[in-house]
């Protein structure tokens, strides 16, 4: 069993608890472990097979711990079928449904017999929702919306599609007169990997104008809902954006609530309503006086807390709020701490532009450095280079290098893992590269032992400085390889090698959780945009998302260093 579905049946026994009015305290405990299992690096049921104890996970307990191994032995949780045995069937589907409670659920379910999406669209569509005790016409059109909106957002979208659309109506809306306040929120400015729609926030002097502003943009390919201050349109690729307008005193708090995420917010108000406050996209509202405070920046609303900000990727409520209580959350890596790129090809092989194009483009973007790597000779339909051409490229790059001032072109190239282990360019041959960059891009559907085995082969070689897209996954095409990444980490640090984030939006590969894994057990990391193009310098900004979103510091990744220490870190 998957560690997704294991977080399923947590999730749904939280909601069957929570329909039972149960302990607080023991349905926020099943959804943090249904948030805590999902988001693991390592499946727990390879976990079991090796022997490892569970209760080592931080936030698993005991309880916990024999639940999931119950799962994994057996297929089934005899206390998850009791539990649901005391509802009718399908209930936890309602519950799935944004907008419908336990209440409106089991309602549903009993009196209507619904138990799935679809029984409740055909049920409001014959006018039977409406008709309902306390329901009516409108209910039951907002819940049909809700079903409509609920399918899009099963069909996520990789972030590099969605946020240049976000950003470019951003944009539009921050020109118009009276804007002071405009930004996404949501998943996308968490810089989740896939978003299911776009949540944008702002303030302006005249609300209403910017709403009218929005539903008529030429992006907008059907207006759902307009008010005076609350928008919802689908653009294209298939999103639902929704633009929410307050006052400006008011913009904090709001960005706040619907930045989440929904765990994050949750154990912010579980920690505040003891201090007798509650908050929400309003305020903080003193539950004794009743009286709201408004916050014009989020900075403003944490630090009425006592908090630190908190950095809006690391928002996932895995320890940031304590750590913030302390003012212990550390700086996270930025764009501007970044002097070079790791993985960028020309011409030579399967890219557009030559080595002084992409050389002036890092320039101007103000990096210091760049390593170029072309594929190696394997790669057949790249064009990849043999022996002799890579020999002619390095002595470009080192003539390159007398001609372009305050910048440094280093000879790399990313030489293929074979499905045997082996490399695909002699040993002598890369002993004269400024940096190897190794790649697997072939038999991805190896088996965990023989995949894992492969790339370990590589990290042993002495020649091999770093590994790049180490789970070789395309978002939404293809999934990540068998390989076992708690041995690869292992492997990376023993031997002081570096894996790589690969910031290609397709990619993203390591992804946030390995990335957190990695940096946790002392592997340096490095970003690579795998560069084809000039145009795609500007893609460092994802793997830079990754990076944040696995806690990384400036110290954690090798593009903060300057070139020479660079080449002191490979012992060059």
């Amino acid at each position: 069993m998957k560690n997704s579905e294991i977080a399923g049946v947590f999730q749904d026994m939280a909601d069957l608890l929570e329909l039972k009015e149960e302990n607080i305290f023991k349905i926020r405990a099943y959804r943090r472990a249904a948030q805590i299992i999902e988001r693991l690096p390592k499946e727990m049921s390879a976990m079991v097979e090796q022997g490892e104890d569970l209760q080592k996970i931080a936030g698993i307990g005991e309880a916990i711990a024999k639940k999931s191994a119950e799962l994994i032995y057996s297929g089934k949780l005899e206390a998850y079928e009791n539990l649901k045995a005391e509802f009718p069937e399908g209930i936890t589907n309602l519950l799935e449904i944004p907008g419908i409670g336990p209440k409106t659920a089991h309602r549903l379910a009993t009196e209507l017999m619904i138990s799935s999406a679809e029984q409740l669209e055909q049920a409001i569509r014959e006018g039977k929702v409406a008709h309902l005790f306390r329901m009516g016409d409108k209910t039951a059109q907002n819940l049909l919306r809700q079903i409509q909106t609920m399918r899009r957002k099963d069909q996520r979208i990789p972030i590099g599609e969605a946020l240049p659309v976000v950003e470019d109506i951003i944009h539009i809306l921050r020109t118009f007169h009276g804007v002071k306040n405009m930004t996404s929120a949501g998943s996308l400015r968490r810089f989740r990997e896939t978003v299911g729609d776009i949540d944008i926030m702002g303030t302006a002097d005249d609300p209403e104008m910017v709403i009218n502003e929005f539903v008529a943009l030429p992006q907008v390919k059907e207006v759902l809902a307009k008010g005076p201050t609350k928008a919802s349109i689908i653009i294209p690729p298939r999103l639902q954006a929704d633009l929410r307008m307050v006052d400006h005193d008011s913009f904090g708090s709001l960005l706040q609530y619907f930045t989440g995420s929904t765990q994050h917010n949750i154990s912010l108000r579980t920690k505040e309503q003891k201090k007798g406050l509650k908050l929400s996209e309003y305020g903080i509202t003193d539950a004794a006086t009743g009286m709201l405070e408004k916050f014009a920046t989020e900075e403003a609303f944490y630090g009425r807390l006592g908090l630190q900000y908190i950095p809006p990727e690391i928002r996932e409520d895995q320890g940031e709020i304590e750590l913030a209580e302390g003012n212990d959350i550390p700086r996270l890596v930025d764009i501007t701490d970044i002097r070079g790129d790791f993985h960028v090809h020309t011409h030579w092989s399967d890219g557009t532009h030559s080595i002084e194009e992409m050389a002036r483009a890092a320039k101007a973007v103000g990096y210091h450095y760049i390593v170029i790597t072309d594929h190696s000779r394997g790669r057949g339909i790249a064009r990849g280079l043999n022996e002799e051409r890579l020999r002619r490229q390095i002595q470009e790059i080192r003539a390159l290098n007398q001609q372009i001032e305050g910048f440094r072109i280093l000879s790399g190239i990313e030489v293929d893992i074979r499905a045997d282990g082996s490399l695909d360019m002699p040993d002598a041959v890369l002993a004269d590269l400024d940096i190897v960059v190794a790649a697997v891009h072939s038999s991805f559907n190896q088996a965990e032992e023989r995949i894992t085995r492969r790339i370990i082969h590589a990290i042993e070689n002495p020649h091999i400085d770093i590994v790049a897209h180490p789970t070789c996954r395309l978002i939404g095409e293809r999934e990540p390889t068998a390989v076992n990444t708690e041995a690869v980490f292992h492997a990376a640090a023993k031997y002081k090698k570096v894996l790589e984030i690969n910031a290609m939006p397709v990619r993203l590969d390591l992804k946030d959780i390995h990335t957190y894994r990695a940096r946790e057990q002392g592997v340096m990391l490095a970003i690579g945009t795998d560069a084809h193009t000039v145009n795609q310098m500007q893609l460092m900004r994802f793997g830079i998302g990754v990076a944040r979103r696995g806690w990384c510091q400036p110290q954690h990744l090798l593009n903060c260093l300057p070139a020479e220490k660079v080449l002191a870190f490979f012992k060059r």
